[in-house]
């Protein structure tokens, strides 16, 4: 028996010869059986061999395990000497190329940058931007709302809100980060990122925002641009307007909106409007990419399609 396991050259094998020693009808599980009619030197003699056969199984069984490891390290060795496979390069996504542009031109401005949670409640993105729950600017955004009442954020002025709460005034900034609310075709998303800017001090006029506006357009797009204002209406600011720029095809495009803050939403932040004036604006980060970068469709942004994401150009 001995022998016979030694020369065993596969683990089934081995496997079957040792249910047929030690198994429920193996040929050791029966002479065990029969200890109790045996001396006590059988008995010992016995105990000896079936100790000796388990040994016997378990080295041999390691042995061809590792000729079996072996074997496997050996054919899937790995010639270090044949050319590596092309170099598949990561690509910067448009949106964060575009972030980053920015961010970076409102910094040299002296803007601070910051942002905010995804997830509102009521008051920083509805009612302290002047939208109590009986406005009806309330049905100008289809909102995503929570059981609770809080809601996915539809724009990123809620940021300016807690900017104001938090670090008081005067202050210059702009919030970046997504929005959301229901809207999905070609040039409208239910995920889009937004860029709103922020400025309160004494002495704030119309002239200031259209200024910062017109100098940040300019910067971006690395050209000279046409810009033109039409009257508005948003909630939060008094007087509200629409910036519009001249595009490529000479038609007019609606760029951002914009206005000097309401003095009401100074109050909900305890800022004085006989004091204190400011302005805001608002762009849509992606429609900037879009616009910059010469992209067709919005919904490309969002498709997570690596093949569009390498000839994109980034």
């Amino acid at each position: 028996m001995q022998e016979q396991i030694k020369n065993i050259k596969s683990l089934d094998k081995l496997q079957s010869l040792y249910t047929a020693t030690f198994g429920k009808n193996g040929t050791m599980t029966a002479r065990l059986k029969q200890m109790a009619t045996l001396s006590n030197d059988e008995r010992a003699a016995l105990n000896k061999e079936n100790a000796t056969l388990r040994e016997l199984f378990k080295s041999r069984q390691t042995e061809l395990e590792l000729d079996a490891l072996n074997k496997k390290l050996a054919s899937e060795r790995v010639d270090v000497t044949l050319d590596c496979e092309p170099e598949q390069r990561g690509a910067i996504h448009p949106l964060t190329h575009t972030l980053h542009e920015i961010t970076s031109i409102f910094e040299s401005f002296g803007f601070d940058v910051l942002t905010g949670p995804e997830v509102e409640d009521d008051w920083h993105n509805f009612t302290a931007l002047n939208t109590p729950s009986y406005h009806p600017a309330r049905d100008m955004q289809d909102t995503f709302f929570f059981e609770n009442g809080n809601v996915m954020r539809t724009q990123t002025s809620a940021i300016q809100i807690r900017a104001m709460e938090s670090r008081g005034v005067p202050i210059k900034m702009v919030g970046v980060g997504p929005t959301y609310r229901k809207e999905m075709d070609a040039t409208h998303g239910p995920t889009f990122r937004q860029v709103e800017g922020l400025c309160v001090d004494k002495n704030i006029t119309m002239q200031d925002l259209l200024s910062t506006v017109h100098a940040f357009l300019e910067k971006f797009f690395e050209r000279d641009i046409e810009m033109r204002i039409r009257p508005s209406y948003f909630p939060f600011t008094e007087p509200s307007i629409e910036i519009d720029i001249k595009w490529n095809n000479g038609k007019w495009l609606e760029i951002a909106g914009a206005g000097m803050v309401h003095p009401n939403v100074l109050k909900n932040c305890n800022v004085n409007p006989d004091e204190y004036q400011g302005f805001a604006f608002g762009f849509g980060m992606d429609r900037l990419a879009m616009l910059k970068y010469n992209l067709p469709d919005l919904r490309d942004l969002y498709s997570g399609d690596v093949r569009w994401l390498k000839n994109s150009g980034f």
